[in-house]
């Protein structure tokens, strides 16, 4: 499974110690809390394959354990659509791409990793997870 990070526009601080992206993580970790982020989540497939189906639940499972109501999940199909393909710059599928909060991530693969989906998401820390390993 792939995680591809996007820049968004909003500035991040950097320091050696990699303290600004602990610190945009426990803001988000804050806003998962709180209830004020909607997350807004696309996933793109070509058809109704096995891997899309299981990419689907796996995420269907997530969001409810980790998000609650605060999320919408888009499914695009790119048999029907593919010119979204090209325009959103989707190479493999399935792809999950999460639109909101920012930065916008994408996760290519069946989801069923779900410690590196949760960081991928930025649900957990990266660290977290080396630790488990």
């Amino acid at each position: 499974m792939k995680i591809k990070h996007e820049k968004s526009k909003a500035r991040r601080s950097k320091t050696s110690d990699g303290s600004g992206h602990r610190r945009l993580v426990e803001r988000r970790k804050r806003a998962v809390k709180s209830g004020s982020d909607k997350w807004i989540l696309r996933l793109y497939v070509a058809g109704q394959t096995n891997k899309a189906v299981t990419a689907l639940n796996n995420l269907k499972l997530i969001c409810e354990e980790q998000l609650k109501d605060r999320y919408h999940i888009e499914v695009i199909d790119l048999l029907k659509n593919p010119k979204l393909a090209r325009d959103n710059q989707i190479l493999a599928v399935p792809t999950l791409v999460r639109k909101l909060p920012l930065p916008v991530r994408n996760i290519i693969g069946d989801l069923s990793d779900k410690e590196r989906v949760l960081v991928g998401l930025d649900l957990i820390e990266r660290s977290a997870l080396l630790g488990k390993q």
